[in-house]
């Protein structure tokens, strides 16, 4: 596995990245989508990341293996003035058929030595409750800051969401 990320990678690997978008939305992931996410949706949420990934608003990470990219995690640092010593981890994805495997976690750990990186020293972030998301930052030391009911609309209904941190050392 390697890990990297460029705003390069959106222009290499949009189709990789639109099929691991589309198919973790069609797996069930709470990622800002409702499924059925069209792979040409999906394209165009990634061109839209250009912009923020060249301009250092956004890092984005992928993890590839057998060089196809397998997964992929954001680090947004784009904060106002008296939050430059946090960063928000976003739609942290590995595509179902390679899930279980530790790309997860790895990905994680890269996102937190690249907010460390830019003088991070507290990530944020929100996963659905009770998912496997949320079980996998908890197991990498991220705590529970409170749940939202009904934060996020869904296929049958609503979802509660937790907001979760972690400081980093």
């Amino acid at each position: 596995m390697t890990l990297a990320g460029s705003d390069r990678t959106v222009g290499r690997d949009l189709d990789d990245l639109a099929g691991i978008l589309s198919a973790s939305v069609a797996a069930g992931a709470s990622v800002g989508f409702v499924a059925p996410l069209g792979v040409e949706d999906a394209r165009e949420y990634w061109r839209g990341l250009r912009r923020p990934v060249s301009s250092g608003a956004r890092v984005l990470l992928g993890a590839r293996r057998g060089g196809a990219l397998v997964g992929t995690v954001q680090v947004v640092l784009d904060s106002p003035p008296n939050g430059r010593h946090r960063a928000e981890i976003t739609k942290l994805l590995v595509h179902p058929r390679s899930r279980r495997g530790g790309l997860g976690a790895a990905l994680m750990a890269a996102a937190e030595d690249g907010a460390r990186a830019h003088g991070r020293t507290l990530l944020v972030l929100d996963t659905r409750t009770g998912d496997d998301g949320e079980r996998l930052y908890r197991r990498i030391g991220y705590q529970a800051a409170g749940v939202i009911p009904r934060y996020a609309r869904a296929v049958g209904g609503f979802q509660d969401t937790v907001y979760m941190f972690k400081e980093l050392s």
